[in-house]
């Protein structure tokens, strides 16, 4: 099997958006060399279970995770289009003391955080963060919007603010797909990562098989 892992993908279960159905996915992975494949649907794991068990019977390594939505001040905040969105952020489960705190985030993203979408938020994160990898998110993570603004300070404090939180679990998330924000960013992200001592990891935001 060859070393590449899809660490960002989204299925079915990413409503109106992702095209990849979990019943393909183990026979692509095989078709092209892969031995693991990470599931990270928009503020969801509705799929996880089908995932985890279509994957298994094929042989290849399920990867449970979630692009949550990081809310910009607190998931208890819902006031108008500043709280109607929130940052991306991946989370994947290394064992299952992080596939429990994940449930649980997911869970109250929803129960006290949804506001236009289910969001978590820092304290959350903070709290739950055992047993979870964090990758920085696509262009519209946290991180990538300071960068994109031109707040490098900002965007290097926010990313601080992340490894100090999940330590050599935090990685930073670099993306290209042909957009100029993405080479904007991944131009930030690589000098980034020598200065504060980060971790990259390149994934492809995958939305169909």
């Amino acid at each position: 099997m060859g070393t590449f892992v899809h660490l960002h993908l989204h299925t079915e279960y990413s409503l109106l958006d992702g095209l990849t159905r979990i019943s393909s996915i183990a026979d692509k992975a095989i078709a092209d060399g892969q031995g693991a494949v990470a599931i990270t649907d928009h503020g969801v794991m509705y799929g996880a279970v089908e995932f985890y068990t279509a994957l298994k019977a094929k042989g290849i390594k399920p990867i449970i995770g979630c692009e949550v939505y990081v809310a910009r001040r607190s998931r208890l905040l819902k006031e108008g289009k500043l709280d109607s969105s929130g940052n991306h952020l991946i989370l994947l489960c290394k064992n299952e003391i992080g596939y429990r705190n994940l449930c649980y985030m997911v869970s109250m993203s929803f129960i006290d955080g949804f506001y236009a979408r289910p969001r978590i938020d820092m304290e959350l994160l903070s709290a739950h963060s055992e047993g979870l990898i964090a990758l920085s998110g696509c262009v519209a993570g946290k991180i990538p919007q300071y960068i994109l603004s031109g707040d490098i300070g900002e965007a290097e404090k926010a990313a601080i603010e992340l490894k100090n939180i999940f330590g050599e679990d935090f990685y930073l998330e670099i993306q290209n797909h042909g957009l100029d924000d993405e080479r904007k960013v991944a131009y930030a992200l690589k000098l980034m990562s020598s200065k504060l001592d980060i971790p990259l990891v390149a994934t492809n935001d995958v939305h169909y098989l």
